[in-house]
């Protein structure tokens, strides 16, 4: 992977759609592959942009791969604290949106101050939980006043873009967004996220898999429970790890960034700390998937879970909670269970996974039937219809 440069690069190998390309300016704080929305972000580029469409984005960092032919305006600042950054970007991306954007706008969230025509919901803050993923109690009093100036930052940004389509990554999300902002609701939509099907192919990873396995001293038939994901306390590993007492056998790999000392604490407390694996940040996290026996989120929120979608692509066994975006992907009893966050529903949960693995295999298959209703080209064919329409009511004319 490589940084995007500010000027265009070759075409892709089948631009020029009979109907035309799309122009797109996406504005973001940051796009790359590492993180749920910059992950989002970089596939819905990438496909707009084999498909021939023009597209400019403004943002902190953009990490795509050489040749994208995206047009990248870097806004230069820092990253955090969120009370510096966020006003910093609020601003200078602005300024940077006024000068350079092109053709129709898509702005995530409300992190500009210009009317943009799309605003992209990736979080509904009137909802999300401000669940800290440190211990600490200025590091809680921190996220708890992040939480209230991302409130009325987005109150603001939405009623300053009444007008605008509101896309939302989920249908709960949608309806999240309808409840608390009652006056945007007719223009508030639903555009799923989506999954690289081809990526998380089962059997795609069966090399890497095995390799990272012996890395992480595991047997071959040792059931692994993977857990993907940051800010831990919301995320449910606390759960996750007490649970580990009560399903013999499995380990639980743990992929993300949180406060590892304070749950290595807690596992070896409860006598578990030899059955977790810590597996850090990871920029490629297929061959996770590949290796293990079954995805395990018990979150409290979420608005998509791409990780959820990603195990299930990659013919896991899905336990998790019935959050916005799951709901319309698990199937109890069929490609895996919904769980809360209660560690004895958990561990029921595993040894009946563990009990019967042919059964564990079956909900894995099931799980990757699922989630082929979820591959990115229909998002972003889904994206290139809104674009369309919106460009011929701006001409008024009929969008093709």
């Amino acid at each position: 992977m490589a940084v995007a440069s500010g000027a265009e690069h070759a075409a892709p190998d089948d631009a020029g759609s009979p109907e035309g390309p799309c122009e797109v300016t996406i504005v973001a704080h940051d796009i790359g592959p590492v993180g749920g929305m910059e992950r989002v972000l970089c596939e819905l580029i990438l496909g707009l942009r084999r498909r021939g469409d023009h597209v400019t984005v403004i943002a902190r960092t953009c990490e795509l791969p050489d040749g994208s032919g995206v047009r990248f305006h870097r806004v230069r600042g820092p990253a955090r604290p969120f009370m510096v950054a966020y006003p910093w970007f609020l601003v200078a991306g602005s300024l940077a949106v006024a000068r350079r954007a092109r053709g129709i706008l898509q702005v995530t969230g409300g992190i500009v101050l210009n009317r943009a025509d799309i605003v992209s919901v990736h979080y509904c803050h009137q909802v999300g939980p401000a669940n800290p993923s440190r211990a600490g109690l200025l590091y809680r009093a921190n996220i708890r006043l992040v939480r209230i100036a991302k409130r009325l930052s987005e109150r603001a940004a939405f009623h300053r873009n009444r007008g605008a389509v509101f896309a939302c990554v989920s249908e709960g999300v949608a309806e999240e967004v309808r409840e608390h902002y009652p006056a945007l609701a007719p223009d508030v939509i639903a555009i799923h996220n989506g999954v690289d099907l081809e990526r998380f192919e089962p059997g795609r990873w069966g090399e890497q898999a095995r390799a990272e396995r012996e890395r992480l001293h595991l047997g071959e038939r040792e059931p692994v429970a993977l857990f993907v994901g940051g800010e831990w306390e919301r995320k449910g590993l606390r759960p996750a790890i007490e649970a580990l007492p009560g399903a013999p056998g499995w380990t639980l790999a743990v992929a993300g960034d949180g406060d590892r000392s304070h749950f290595e604490t807690l596992a070896r407390s409860l006598g578990v700390g030899d059955r977790i694996r810590w597996l850090g940040v990871q920029r490629e996290v297929a061959p996770l998937y590949a290796m293990a026996d079954a995805f395990l989120l018990p979150t409290s929120y979420e608005t998509f879970s791409l990780a959820t979608f990603e195990a299930a692509a990659s013919g896991l066994p899905l336990l998790v909670t019935p959050v916005n975006g799951v709901r319309e992907l698990l199937e109890p009893g069929v490609n895996g269970f919904f769980i809360d966050r209660r560690p004895a529903g958990i561990s029921e949960a595993l040894r009946q996974l563990s009990d019967d693995p042919g059964r564990r295999l079956e909900m894995g298959r099931a799980a990757r039937r699922s989630s082929l209703r979820f591959g990115w080209q229909n998002t972003v064919e889904l994206h290139r219809g809104l674009y369309r329409r919106l460009d011929g009511a701006r001409r008024g004319t009929r969008a093709p």
